[in-house]
């Protein structure tokens, strides 16, 4: 069996010696460095390349995060796991930014930590469960900006408009039911084909459909 080798850096010599510990009753993982600021790691790092560094987040001089992102940047295949006593928002989408593999909290098991080590091995992200929802709740609200965003340009009456086209109304069923005339519903299409760059009405109502359009009509 192929070790995977880990690298670890933390200030606290106490906490290496901890995570030594742990990792050498786990024959699947070998410790081959470590160090106890960024400076240091990044220059251990580039002479014996690791597969897995596993390093604080709070560092003398450079943080972890930058030294996170110096070392993936340089090295795409080193998977980096962020560990911390904080579960900080700030950190945590700072940490998945620079290119870290995994984020968890020095209040994790040892077993735990096995299973996100095994996990980032396999190239999978990990989390710790205590930040895993602070994650999906950030993706929802940029989820929700991107689909704002996606009709910033339409007025409520275009949207409207938008919005019975993707219902699969004809512009009389549409003049009808807003109350225009055909001539300016036509116009009306026009304008949202050209705001949102597709070429027909089925574009444009795939795109409506796509970025959940209902939930941005004034009623």
């Amino acid at each position: 069996m192929t070790k995977k080798t880990i690298f670890l850096v933390d200030d606290h010599e106490v906490v290496r010696l901890g995570l030594r510990t742990l990792l050498s009753h786990h024959e699947e993982f070998e410790v081959i460095g470590e160090a106890g600021t960024a400076k240091e790691a990044i220059s251990k790092i580039d002479r014996q390349k690791p597969d897995i560094v596993l390093m604080d987040i709070r560092l003398p001089g450079t943080s972890g995060i930058d030294a996170c992102e110096e070392i993936v940047g340089k090295y795409p295949d080193i998977r980096v796991i962020m560990l911390t006593s904080y579960a900080d928002d700030d950190m945590l989408f700072s940490a998945i930014r620079a290119g870290a593999s995994g984020y968890v909290l020095k209040q994790i098991g040892g077993d735990d930590l096995i299973r996100s080590l095994k996990a980032v091995s396999r190239g999978e992200g990990s989390l710790d469960p205590a930040v895993t929802q602070r994650v999906f709740q950030e993706v929802r609200r940029a989820v929700k900006e991107e689909e704002s965003a996606a009709f910033a340009n339409l007025s409520q009456q275009e949207r409207h408009v938008l919005q019975l086209v993707s219902e699969g109304k004809t512009n009389r069923e549409i003049a009808k039911f807003l109350y225009l005339g055909e001539g300016t519903v036509r116009n009306y299409v026009s304008s949202i084909l050209s705001k949102l760059g597709v070429s027909n009405r089925a574009e444009a109502a795939a795109y409506a459909v796509e970025h959940n359009l209902k939930e941005y009509l004034d009623t």
